[in-house]
């Protein structure tokens, strides 16, 4: 398989950034995306020219950090799964792509496409934990009854891998999603319930600190996450914060 790669490279976060064309050969349709880079890295290293700077980790699917956008879908053509789950059998010999930076305000590019997603550490950081006694005999994790239907919304809740692809589908860049996710893990959950409306309440206001926009039901963030987090946690966040004003 033979591909053109239009890819933005910029040198840094004050530099003014370009789409840069490249051309890569005998790529097989089993390669995962995050190889195709790697073999056109290989090549541009051979030529002495400095390879395109990505982010990745575990390559698993699990940790989130290959946010790329692909011909204007994050993560690319296909649905519930991260760009290092992406294989180039979605492709065809021939084929252009274009390869971009998820782009926010709030995810400001480092280099090529490597954003800066502290953004959402600092959210987490506002409210995504609980109140767990660490003095005396510790009470098991399966002694408080939980209802299933709860504990099942609160495991797909949880689920959420913070990959930003929410935020680069929103028209609005929107963080609603990712903070409703990680509302409503201890939303559902009795455990939660100590710090629920200081929780709710110190989140939404990092999030708009840090400069996301607002949700419009558009829906694109459900259909774009790897992990098919639900809208319904947008409504359940609204609730906790009408319920926390009050």
């Amino acid at each position: 398989m033979d591909l053109t790669l239009k890819i933005w490279r910029q040198e840094g976060p004050k530099a003014k950034g370009k789409m840069v064309d490249y051309k890569v050969t005998d790529i097989s349709e089993h390669m995962s995306f995050l190889e195709m880079i790697d073999v056109l890295n290989e090549q541009l290293v051979a030529k002495d020219i400095e390879p395109v700077a990505f982010d990745h980790d575990c390559r698993e699917g699990i940790c989130g950090m290959c946010s790329m956008y692909i011909n204007g879908e994050a993560h690319g053509p296909d649905r519930g799964i991260t760009t290092c789950q992406l294989h180039m059998r979605m492709f065809n010999d021939g084929d252009t792509i274009t390869i971009e930076p998820f782009r926010a305000n709030a995810f400001p590019i480092i280099k090529d496409l490597v954003v800066d997603r502290t953004s959402f550490e600092r959210i987490q950081q506002a409210g995504g934990y609980i109140s767990a006694p660490t003095s005396g005999n510790t009470q098991d994790a399966n002694a408080i009854l939980i209802p299933k239907h709860d504990a099942d919304e609160a495991m797909d809740a949880a689920s959420c891998i913070g990959c930003g692809a929410c935020v680069a589908t929103c028209k609005n860049s929107s963080a609603m999603l990712f903070v409703s996710a990680k509302v409503s893990q201890f939303a559902l959950l009795p455990q939660g319930k100590i710090e629920a409306a200081d929780r709710v309440l110190n989140m939404v206001k990092q999030m708009d600190t840090e400069g996301f926009g607002n949700c419009t039901n558009t829906g694109a963030c459900e259909i774009e996450c790897p992990k098919g987090i639900s809208l319904t946690n947008i409504a359940r966040l609204n609730r906790e914060f009408l319920k926390a004003n009050l």
